[in-house]
């Protein structure tokens, strides 16, 4: 048994192996329902997460920033999904959370005009309503650039490069599409809702923000 100090200062004692998932629904069913992601030992993880000893887990909702960072984060791999399948010959770049959304920077050969991104919007709506799970894994560096270059990402191949020896290689899928990540995500699509999702604008980025680099894309 591993002891789990709560924000409260309360610890409850769990298996060793258990999910943060796991322990949010020892707390209640309702409270585990609410639960988008928790910060444990004082980094912020998706609920999935095995916890293997002792530790100090702070749960979050979308009322507390790492809640909105994981959630803001899954609805950027949803539009990236949204792009791969309508667009699949379009290459991705990188897509976070951000203050107030989130954003997907691409390289295509057409503008991605109001009437793609209401497109996109549908399609994307559609895989939150799959209520896809999200499932993190880790690769080695050479498989995971070998595993990108397949999928003819060149973006992804030179973050991989650009990665300190000594960094975890982390990929989430879901469903049909995997993406270089370290996370946070949601457990699943399903937990967004169709109705949080609005694409906004589309402008100009230069890759890494670099102006003698290419010009992409930002939606």
């Amino acid at each position: 048994m591993i002891n789990v100090t709560l924000k409260d200062g309360s610890v409850i004692q769990v298996e060793k192996g258990s999910t943060l998932l796991d322990v949010a629904e020892k707390i209640s069913e309702g409270f585990a329902r609410k639960v988008l992601s928790a910060t444990v030992d004082g980094e912020v993880h998706g609920l999935p997460l095995p916890l293997k000893h002792d530790c100090t887990v702070n749960f979050h909702t979308f009322e507390d920033e790492g809640g909105r960072l994981a959630f803001r984060h899954t609805c950027s791999h949803v539009l990236a999904q949204a792009v791969k399948r309508l667009y699949p010959e379009v290459k991705l770049a990188i897509g976070p959370a951000i203050d107030d959304g989130f954003y997907y920077d691409v390289d295509s050969d057409f503008p991605f005009t109001p009437d793609i991104l209401a497109k996109l919007e549908v399609e994307m709506r559609k895989i939150i309503k799959e209520n896809i799970p999200l499932v993190r894994y880790e690769m080695p560096r050479a498989q995971a650039i070998q595993y990108m270059e397949s999928l003819k990402e060149p973006y992804k191949v030179e973050l991989i490069q650009d990665l300190p020896e000594d960094v975890a290689i982390s990929f989430y899928s879901q469903g049909d599409f995997t993406d270089l990540c370290a996370g946070p995500h949601l457990i699943s699509t399903g937990k967004l809702k169709g109705n949080a999702i609005k694409l906004t604008s589309c402008t100009g980025a230069y890759w890494r923000g670099d102006s003698k680099r290419k010009m992409l894309q930002r939606i």
